[in-house]
């Protein structure tokens, strides 16, 4: 076994002593809470340099993200697809149309439903935007099934916590 190995086991080992004992803890570093927080910020963080190249920010990649995969969408669709309000997601669609990477238009089929656009620009920044994953998977040292595996694991914590 070699070094990161087991530093590897010893940090399991750790976490599954934690794990029993976290329930009735109080300590920073036993909450869940904590260690999901901490490891947001750190992502978020490694992702800014990434995005600045793009001209945006980790909230409009997360946007752009949903209108690259869906096409043009209702506002309505892509605030509950990044799980925001409106209100919050207003700003952010007034910051990336001012960008011209977006434009809103009312639905023909309801006067009442506003759509999300791609211009010519914010498709073409797509390509641009392909190399984001790749390097952010490099920057975190994690391996392709271990970062699917993380990934399960945090969408089945969503759903389960998810009092809606």
């Amino acid at each position: 076994m070699n070094r990161t190995e087991e530093t590897r086991t010893d940090e399991t080992r750790t976490d599954e002593t934690r794990a029993t004992t976290a329930t009735a803890s109080l300590l920073l570093d036993d909450q869940l809470c904590f260690a999901l927080y901490a490891a947001q910020r750190a992502v978020t963080a490694a992702y800014r340099p990434l995005l600045a190249e793009l001209g945006l920010t980790y909230p409009q990649y997360l946007a752009m993200l949903v209108l690259w995969e869906r096409g043009e969408v209702p506002v309505k669709e892509l605030a509950a697809a990044l799980r925001l309000d409106y209100g919050t997601v207003s700003p952010l669609l007034k910051r990336l149309e001012s960008a011209g990477l977006v434009r809103r238009e009312r639905s023909a089929a309801d006067e009442r439903s506003v759509l999300l656009v791609l211009t010519d620009e914010g498709r073409a920044l797509r390509e641009r935007a392909e190399r984001v994953p790749g390097q952010l998977m490099r920057s975190t040292g994690l391996e392709g099934p271990e970062i699917a595996r993380l990934r399960a694991e945090l969408h089945r914590l969503a759903q389960e916590a998810d009092p809606g």
